[in-house]
């Protein structure tokens, strides 16, 4: 085997976004070295929410303020619309990662835009980044499609309304496109099934899959994923997270036990696992709960 995998970590933003503990940003920013100390290559950093819907996220810049560009690492940032997307772009990401829903009820909800509303900010921020700002080192740009599996307020989602939604963006010209199981509510046949659509909707694009664990399925699906081959997956430190505007989606699956998986299965991450593990068990002290991760609680094995 040996095929490379990479893990995305998303816990500096998707994992702390939903926790009662807000931490400050000198503490995000320390997760942030830590995580790259144990191998994480691209990062989820920071998200541009405005502080009064996202308390946890505020003071993005001064967290990015406090990470200095490093060779080889990409800090990404979440946006939601323009507005954040010019935040991003005046603190000096890598990366931005701009979050649209598969469904009105969850678009709306969660940034007051049905669904061909957010397709057209998206496309109003391609423009902009391949017009006026590509001459000037523009971040590279992605799209993550939340609620793929299922939405907590319109119910199931078609494999046809993905199929749709990742052509269109896909015709935009974005190059990496993310399928979110935002509620958990995503199984391994069902995840063949989107991977399959979302190809042939968009075969010249990277697809990378974004998994919570909510329903105990979220590495059963990681492994449907890869077995599809998908080559980029989301991870999140300690197993923490969530998202705070789908009532009950409980943590990401855990970046230490996906690298366990991965690994043990002749596959390989580039991360140090006894490092992610050590950082799962910080995280966890610092939000003041046990991060939920199963290795954090039982280790590798062998025993290092």
């Amino acid at each position: 085997m040996g095929r490379f995998i990479q893990i995305v970590e998303v816990g500096p933003r998707d994992g702390l976004q939903n926790e009662k503990a807000v931490l400050e940003p000198a503490v995000r920013a320390d997760l942030v070295r830590r995580l790259e100390a144990a191998g994480a290559k691209r990062i989820e950093a920071v998200s541009f929410v405005h502080p009064r819907y996202v308390p946890q996220m505020a003071g993005a810049e001064e967290v990015m303020a406090a990470l200095p560009r490093q060779p080889e690492r990409s800090r990404i940032g979440l946006v939601l619309n323009g507005k954040g997307y010019d935040r991003a772009l005046a603190t000096g990401v890598d990366e931005v990662n701009v979050s649209v829903a598969a469904t009105d009820g969850f678009g709306l909800k969660n940034q007051g835009l049905a669904v061909k509303d957010q397709l057209g900010m998206l496309a109003d921020i391609v423009a902009r980044r391949h017009n006026a700002e590509a001459s000037e080192g523009a971040p590279s740009l992605s799209a993550m499609i939340s609620c793929v599996w299922g939405c907590p307020f319109d119910g199931e989602v078609s494999v046809d309304q993905v199929a749709d939604m990742v052509g269109a963006i896909a015709a935009m010209g974005v190059r990496e496109i993310g399928l979110a199981d935002t509620i958990g509510a995503g199984d391994p046949w069902a995840v063949t099934r989107k991977v399959e659509a979302a190809r042939a909707a968009a075969p010249g694009a990277t697809l990378r899959l974004h998994f919570h664990d909510t329903r105990n399925t979220g590495l059963a699906n990681a492994y449907a994923g890869v077995q599809a081959g998908i080559d980029v997956l989301d991870a999140s430190v300690g197993g923490v997270g969530g998202c705070p505007f789908a009532p009950g989606a409980t943590g990401n699956i855990a970046t230490e036990d996906l690298v366990y998986m991965l690994e043990r299965g002749g596959f390989q991450t580039g991360y140090d696992l006894d490092a992610l593990i050590e950082t799962a068990r910080w995280i966890g002290q610092a939000i003041g709960r046990p991060a939920p991760s199963a290795l954090s609680r039982a280790g590798g094995f062998p025993p290092s």
